[in-house]
């Protein structure tokens, strides 16, 4: 077990409960058909859900008011990204999910999209051995095998089914065959990819047209609506077999793409055990590999175990610098020895082993920035990454899911399955291309993350849920590749340390800090002035980002309330739940 340390506690947060209230969501019986922004926190009793669209969190409540399940819900949500949230919801991509029930018992989902069997570990390098620019993250060859559709319909076999599958799709299909209006945010992403959907969409698509989107421009996708209505009436053979898996294999003819029938047919998800360590009072649920994130939790605060750690309104010199130095090795660990599972040479058991932690902490300075090179310095850059999305959901009984998913970067391989009318992913561009080479976030990998058939790209994606005392505590998770991490790690850090509201929490200034390169990621405002001077003369060195990760998170209180928050980073974001007193 870790113990957090607080130098001294923050002032009060005794009226933050009188506040949220103010947030009270209520229910509603229509799906709302204008953009506006997400409410960014609100409290419930019975259901609470936070995703990055309202129009998604408004099909989970409908999928529940008509006697759906949390997990019902769940799937529902999930497939209404697919439609509204284009740019990262997705049937075309894959992700992660840490599922708790009602007993207390946690197990993790990993439906992340696999190598197709004709991949081959130099497949984006030329004839010198040098790789050819942006072949693994655009077009036809940058994509894995899809995996959320196989995910999301084992949760809803697992877990759901107390309505059928065509309800849970009915939202869905509506929103796509009725259209949405299309919000600031995606209009400016839609326009911002317009020349590269032109480039690498063999076929007509919604997406691409002449004259700029502007908001309530109504995006209306019927082509994909008779993909989630093959999903409604056949299940998985609905996607990975008959018409639709003719598309994606027409598809890849035409682009010089690999994945095959059997690629397909063959795509199995599996359910893990969590990482789970103690902290305190808390037991915290996360990923395990091919997800970096739940062992990079565990190490992180492993590292910081009985620090002095203050304060509540922002972290003085010596905590940041020990945040910050925790963050570093354990990206480094990270980079040397990550990967598919299938493919270590570690278990996550030695991986997390305390002695070995240890050994590797021991060269810890309070005064100076360590080396935290554990191979080759490179000179590289981390873009803003918004292209994952991520749904808390939790409801009143204990039942709870964090869920991630993606399809990488924005729009994916900015491929649209011909007839089909959805992105594919471009998570190729995860695997260590050549090693010791960074990726599109700055990350670097080794052999044991090199592209091989049948394998699965290291993923940063983290969602985690946390118990207090053996009751839910709290549900969250994030996109934005590697700085995922870093938020939902300083997020629950607060939490544990403070007790904080958790919008407020959420709308802290963060940083990020991943080994290559040297210098670490702050938004504005990360630390105090002084506490930046103080820094650099430690050693450290910073580089300012606009803002990083977008978290989305539930807190059940002590007397079983359920406060939802939404990350003001994304104004879609949405938080909404249902109360025991409404009349469904």
């Amino acid at each position: 077990m870790y113990h957090l340390q607080k130098f001294r506690f923050g002032k009060a947060r005794w009226f933050l409960f009188f506040a949220a209230l103010l947030s009270f969501s209520y229910c509603t019986t229509d799906l709302p058909t204008k953009p506006t922004d997400g409410t960014k926190q609100a409290i419930a009793d019975s259901l609470m859900i936070v995703t990055s669209h309202p129009l998604a969190v408004e099909a989970g409540l409908e999928i529940y008011r008509q006697g759906g399940n949390l997990f019902d819900a769940l799937v529902g949500v999930q497939f209404a990204l697919a439609v509204v949230y284009p740019r990262a919801g997705n049937l075309g991509g894959g992700g992660f999910a840490v599922i708790r029930t009602e007993d207390g018992s946690v197990v993790t989902q990993d439906h992340r999209e696999i190598a197709p069997k004709a991949a081959f570990r130099e497949m984006y390098l030329d004839s010198l051995g040098e790789v050819v620019d942006g072949l693994s993250l655009r077009g036809h060859l940058a994509n894995g095998v899809p995996g959320t559709v196989a995910g999301l319909l084992d949760i809803y076999k697992d877990f759901g089914g107390e309505v059928d599958l065509q309800t849970v799709l009915a939202p869905a299909i509506r929103l796509a065959e009725n259209g949405f209006l299309v919000s600031e945010v995606e209009a400016e992403r839609l326009n911002r990819f317009q020349d590269q959907f032109r480039k690498y969409s063999t076929r007509p698509n919604p997406f691409s047209q002449k004259k700029d989107w502007t908001v309530g421009d109504r995006l209306v996708q019927p082509k994909l609506a008779k993909v989630l209505k093959a999903i409604a009436e056949k299940g998985k053979s609905g996607f990975y077999q008959g018409w639709v898996a003719d598309s994606i294999v027409a598809e890849m003819n035409r682009g010089g793409g690999i994945i095959t029938y059997e690629d397909l047919e063959n795509y199995r998800p599996v359910y893990r055990e969590p990482i789970a360590f103690d902290v305190d009072e808390f037991k915290v649920f996360s990923m395990p590999p091919p997800s970096s994130g739940g062992v990079l939790l565990q190490q992180m605060f492993h590292f910081i175990d009985e620090g002095n750690l203050c304060c509540e309104d922002g972290w003085d010199s010596e905590s940041a610098h020990l945040l910050i130095e925790a963050s570093r090795v354990a990206f480094a660990l990270r980079a040397e020895h990550m990967g598919d599972p299938d493919f270590m040479k570690f278990t996550t058991d030695q991986l997390t082993h305390p002695a070995r932690l240890d050994s590797l902490w021991h060269f810890f300075d309070p005064e100076r920035v360590g080396e935290g090179q554990l191979f080759i310095e490179k000179d590289m850059v981390l873009p803003e990454t918004w292209e994952t999305t991520h749904t808390s959901i939790a409801d009143g009984k204990g039942n709870a899911v964090a869920l991630t998913t993606t399809l990488n970067s924005n729009y994916g391989n900015k491929v649209v399955v011909g007839g089909a009318g959805f992105f594919l992913n471009n998570e190729m561009d995860d695997f260590s291309i050549l090693p010791g080479l960074p990726n599109q976030f700055g990350l670097l990998g080794s052999e044991i993350n090199a592209v091989a058939p049948g394998k699965k790209m290291l993923s940063s994606m983290t969602p985690t849920i946390v118990d207090r005392d053996g009751e839910l505590h709290m549900v969250i998770g994030s996109p934005g590749g590697p700085t995922i991490i870093s938020a939902v790690f300083q997020v629950m850090l607060r939490d544990f340390l403070f007790d904080m509201n958790p919008y407020e929490n959420i709308q802290k200034s963060r940083f990020h800090q991943q080994a290559f390169p040297e210098e670490t990621r702050i938004e504005e405002n990360a630390f105090f002035r002084e506490v930046m001077v103080e820094l650099r003369e430690k050693g450290h060195d910073f580089s300012e980002i606009e803002r990083m990760a977008v978290v989305k998170m539930i807190k059940r209180t002590l007397e079983g309330k359920l406060k939802g928050a939404g990350d003001e980073r994304n104004p879609d974001d949405h938080a909404q739940g249902t109360n025991s007193c409404c009349d469904f």
